[in-house]
């Protein structure tokens, strides 16, 4: 029996174990659909979670039964629905940092003309929450919902301040080290770069994404020495030494102030 608005097992499947297979494949689809980033065919779907087509068939018509994903124009592809996003907004309603951290960035890029961006940790890798782009005529992008690995970024050097050896080691891979030209950085130097991110406060990095850009990162605390996000902009490589010290001030200055312990 099938339900349209929740996911079924067949009467020989339900039992506790097949219950927690079935929620795994779903987030599964859904951690798949957000790293790719557009609509994808059920086959490709099945592949890339390693699913049997005809189970990953069931649980998108569930999927799209309830509102959460749904079926591209040409009905042979399936992205996600207007539920999720509803969900999300009521996310963004709900949680105060993140509210007023996009007014934050939005002002903050209108402000300098610069791309603006308000940074997480989720699941072990550098998260843009909210990116607003700014205002020169050749602008840097910059897509909310990207992740990329921590050894990248200037926020992931804040983001890890105060851990312990260990703890970093645990969330950094050796792949993660390896720069998108091919450079790969020692681990020893991204540790030393965390401890001295977290005594002064900010974070710069230049050229690792990519050899046009530079970022700028300063720590949104949630509790004494607890960094919870970063503030970020990305600015150009060649951006003065003069520019880059005044945005590292307005940066601060606005991260402390969307700090709850700032």
């Amino acid at each position: 029996m099938q339900d349209g608005n929740a996911l079924t097992v067949s009467d020989g499947e339900k039992t506790p174990g097949s219950r927690e297979k079935g929620l795994n494949r779903v987030l599964e689809i859904l951690d798949f659909l957000h790293t790719t980033q557009r609509a994808i065919g059920i086959g490709d779907l099945a592949k890339g979670v390693n699913a049997p087509r005809s189970t990953t068939y069931t649980l998108v018509r569930s999927l799209v039964d309830a509102g959460l994903l749904e079926m591209a124009g040409d009905g042979n592809r399936v992205y996600f629905g207007k539920k999720l996003y509803l969900y999300g907004m009521d996310y963004v309603r709900g949680n105060d940092l993140l509210r007023r951290g996009r007014q934050e960035v939005d002002h903050l890029s209108r402000e300098t003309g610069e791309t603006s961006e308000l940074c997480m940790l989720q699941s072990g890798r550098y998260t843009i929450v909210h990116s607003s782009p700014g205002t020169r005529p050749f602008r840097i992008s910059s897509a909310t919902g990207l992740q990329i690995p921590l050894p990248w970024t200037a926020s992931g050097r804040l983001l890890l301040a105060g851990l312990e050896r260990v703890e970093i080691e645990a969330m950094v891979s050796d792949d993660d080290l390896v720069l998108p030209d091919g450079r790969k950085l020692r681990l020893d130097d991204f540790i030393a770069d965390i401890a001295k991110a977290g005594v002064t406060g900010y974070c710069v990095t230049s050229g690792l994404v990519d050899a046009y850009t530079k970022c700028l990162a300063a720590p949104v605390f949630s509790a004494p020495g607890k960094v919870e996000a970063t503030m970020c902009l990305v600015v150009p490589i060649d951006t003065t030494d003069e520019r880059t010290s005044s945005l590292i001030g307005l940066l601060r200055d606005r991260a402390a102030r969307l700090s709850i312990a700032g």
